[in-house]
């Protein structure tokens, strides 16, 4: 069974910074492409950031230069350093990954980004 259990959310002023970090167990982490989506208020949820076995790396546009995700295969864990954050930011953040065919989802973590 594959637990993803996210952590570090929490409530910060514009401008400021914070890191996620998804706990995986379950898998042969190293081996998994890794994902971070967020779901805002009313809204769909999307992807942020992935990061595949080979530490390769993409975000979508509006994080792109502001948020960093990387992974830390001997701690099986993944991370989400975000940066400059706007209040558009504020949304729950899941960790995702696609394991033998299927999704495995944490339960997420919120962040606020409020003044």
């Amino acid at each position: 069974q594959v637990y993803l259990r996210e952590s570090g959310g929490g409530s910060v002023q514009p401008g400021e910074s914070l890191r996620l970090s998804c706990a995986a167990s379950g898998l042969n982490f190293k081996l998994a492409a890794m994902n971070w989506y967020r779901q805002a208020p009313g809204k769909q949820r999307d992807l942020v950031a992935t990061i595949t076995s080979d530490h390769t790396t993409n975000y979508t546009g509006s994080v792109q230069g502001r948020f960093t995700i990387s992974r830390d295969n001997i701690r099986r864990t993944l991370f989400l350093q975000m940066n400059s954050l706007e209040p558009e930011d504020t949304a729950v953040y899941y960790c995702n990954t696609k394991w033998y065919g299927r999704d495995h989802w944490g339960t997420g973590t919120l962040v606020t980004v409020s003044s």
